[in-house]
């Protein structure tokens, strides 16, 4: 029987092959919404045994790149000189799913992720910011009082950002089911630091501050925040995201045991609420510079557990144990070097992931300056890769 992967067009980007592979045992499962629940069913069950010996040695490595929409390609960056504002881009429905689709015109990924930014959601929770060239992001008013905190509004995707909704939509339609439509969202702890800090921080001693001076007042933040990412997930699935990768990218500026505090409760907290109303969506983590937390990673519940380039895979695969599925890890940099040397190294990692439960991808974002071509010979090596 024809798995119902390919019918949600999962299949593209592996999760018929992988991510049916990558759910885990015994999970908990919702009665109250049946399509859901066949869906995971399938997920779970269309294992390679299904299949003959031979389709298991034709299996393909599904590759998406962590900004793969952006500065590094020629048309992106034409785009920029009409738009100059980054918000514009990324909250204009149109613009986006034009930046969404120009990395799949032309590389023909297994995965397409929206283009948009893990702090748009923060004006529909009453935090104004902006996003400026060369600077980042600014938080107008930040957060580092009870009071300020109070003023915080609960996260409601279909008043504030219809147009994401929107535009995944259209992006399935434009996609085909020739690949996989990702959407992220930005984790409880790195939203604070933003809010807190004013933007970005080398130190984040104003977070910290607060986490160690006024633990209840970042708890309450880190709650609002919780609750709200989960139900954007949510409202991403539904608009037709069929995997959502959630980035912790400040996480790892926390020592283990106040990651176990301020980080890791709270990533449970959306998983659990996701895995409520949406049983068999994957769900992504990632954080740079995570080699000290990967244990503890794997105690957030998510399906995959994205790699930065500081970790050696095969550790990484040994740390986080079989029952977790790994993506990247490709040092960025590698895209500078000559071809023969990038193949080396997507070679070298895909064989130290093994041959399943992967999904290759950089250790962190495209740099801007990336050759594009480079880029292309990324793509193409990957996509003959087979098992």
């Amino acid at each position: 029987m024809a798995c119902a992967c390919s019918t949600l067009g999962l299949s593209s980007l592996g999760f018929c092959r992988d991510l049916c592979l990558f759910r885990r045992p015994g999970r908990s499962r919702s009665r109250s919404a049946a399509p859901l629940e066949v869906m995971r069913r399938f997920f779970c069950r269309c294992a390679p045994a299904a299949k003959g010996s031979e389709w298991r040695k034709n299996r393909k490595t599904p590759v998406w790149l962590m900004r793969q929409a952006g500065r590094y390609m020629q048309s992106y960056r034409t785009l920029c000189e009409k738009y100059t504002s980054f918000r514009e881009r990324s909250e204009n429905l149109d613009l986006v799913v034009e930046i969404s689709l120009q990395p799949w015109k032309v590389f023909k990924p297994d995965g397409v992720i929206l283009f948009s930014d893990i702090l748009t959601p923060l004006s529909g929770m009453n935090i104004p910011f902006d996003i400026v060239k060369g600077k980042g992001p600014i938080i107008h008013n930040p957060l580092r009082e009870a009071a300020d905190v109070d003023q915080v509004r609960d996260f409601v995707p279909e008043e504030s950002v219809p147009y994401v909704g929107e535009a995944l939509r259209i992006l399935r339609a434009e996609v085909n089911n020739e690949a996989a439509v990702l959407g992220f969202v930005g984790a409880p702890f790195t939203l604070a630091s933003y809010v807190v800090e004013g933007g970005s921080s080398k130190h984040f001693s104003k977070i910290k501050n607060l986490a160690f001076s006024q633990p209840k007042v970042l708890h309450a933040l880190l709650a609002k925040f919780a609750d709200s990412m989960a139900r954007y997930i949510g409202y991403q699935a539904d608009s037709g995201a069929q995997a959502v990768q959630i980035f912790d990218s400040w996480a790892t500026e926390l020592s283990p045991v106040d990651f176990e505090e301020f980080s890791l409760p709270y990533l449970k907290q959306i998983v659990d609420q996701v895995r409520q109303s949406h049983p068999s969506l994957p769900l992504i983590l990632y954080a740079s510079g995570s080699g000290g937390l990967l244990e503890r990673f794997r105690l957030t519940g998510v399906d995959v557990v994205s790699l930065d380039w500081t970790v050696d895979m095969a550790e990484g695969r040994r740390r986080l144990g079989p029952e977790v599925a790994v993506q990247g890890n490709v040092d960025p940099g590698v895209l500078f070097g000559s071809k023969e040397f990038i193949t080396a190294r997507i070679m070298d990692t895909v064989a130290k992931a093994g041959s399943h439960k992967h999904i290759l991808n950089l250790g962190h974002g495209i740099v801007v300056g990336t050759p594009e071509e480079n880029v292309a010979h990324f793509f193409e090596v990957a996509k003959g890769i087979r098992y």
